[in-house]
């Protein structure tokens, strides 16, 4: 490899990294205000939003100097093409960060009654596939990231059962219709942010092997 394309492709490593650490807090933040209703914590996640916004456009046009300029082939040039994709899904996965703050604005004056929805499980879970996609970014590693797709299935049965308990709690407390339905759209962000998550750990799967395994059912 030429060496002015790794100094460029070692400076992408290092965006593409730090992006996702503040992606990670982000999401860390929201999912914080929502369960704590703060308000000041769900405004200063929107506040921050922009500055993720330019990040992921910054690191779009690092990816598209570096393809004019060097046209890399072979690994080089799948690095760059998984950098492209991962950049865009880490970018909708701040975006479903902020919509969880815009969720917990709108709950923080509304109180449930004694049997409290617990979003603890699901959250920590979604929390620990971004992580490990992050992880199996940072250190390449495939076997992390294919075990990143195989919690998809998992997290979607998860969303379930907190879908079927929402349902029933609008039909025994009624008056609480708003609240819960709130929390149905927050369960609906945390499996979009899993998604996004799992198209990552394909991505890196691409990066390092070579494979396209999108659509592909993983193996337990």
């Amino acid at each position: 490899m030429p060496v002015h394309l790794q100094k460029e492709i070692e400076k992408l490593k290092k965006r593409i990294v730090l992006y996702g650490g503040m992606i990670e807090k982000n999401l860390e933040e929201a999912i914080r205000s929502i369960q704590e209703k703060d308000v000041e914590l769900a405004r200063r996640i929107q506040g921050a939003d922009d500055e993720a916004d330019q990040f992921e456009v910054d690191n779009e046009e690092e990816c598209l100097k570096i393809l004019a300029l060097h046209q890399p082939v072979a690994v080089d040039l799948r690095f760059i093409i998984a950098v492209l994709k991962i950049n865009n899904d880490l970018e909708r996965i701040g975006d479903e960060a902020v919509n969880i703050a815009e969720r917990s604005l709108r709950v923080s004056t509304l109180t449930l009654p004694g049997s409290a929805v617990d979003f603890a499980p699901l959250c920590g879970r979604v929390q620990d596939v971004l992580r490990n996609c992050l992880d199996a970014l940072v250190r390449l590693d495939a076997d992390l990231a294919h075990r990143v797709r195989a919690a998809d299935d998992e997290i979607d049965e998860m969303v379930h059962s907190l879908f079927v308990h929402l349902k029933e709690e609008i039909k025994e407390y009624p008056e609480h219709t708003d609240q819960l339905v709130e929390y149905l759209r927050v369960c609906r962000h945390l499996e979009r942010i899993a998604d996004h998550a799992t198209n990552i750990a394909e991505d890196v799967i691409y990066m390092i092997e070579g494979s396209i395994v999108r659509h592909r059912q993983e193996m337990p």
